[in-house]
């Protein structure tokens, strides 16, 4: 998993991606593709 500052362009990779707020981070997951894991904070 990557940790980058800002999601947005993680966002638009591809159509599965879903944006997910879990104890104050942010996370990019995508269950088809998991090398699209990302988190924020």
């Amino acid at each position: 998993m990557k940790i980058r500052n800002s999601l947005r362009s993680v966002k638009g990779r591809e159509r599965n991606c879903r944006i997910v707020r879990r104890k104050g981070r942010v996370y990019v997951i995508n269950k088809r593709h998991p090398r699209y894991k990302v988190r924020q904070g």
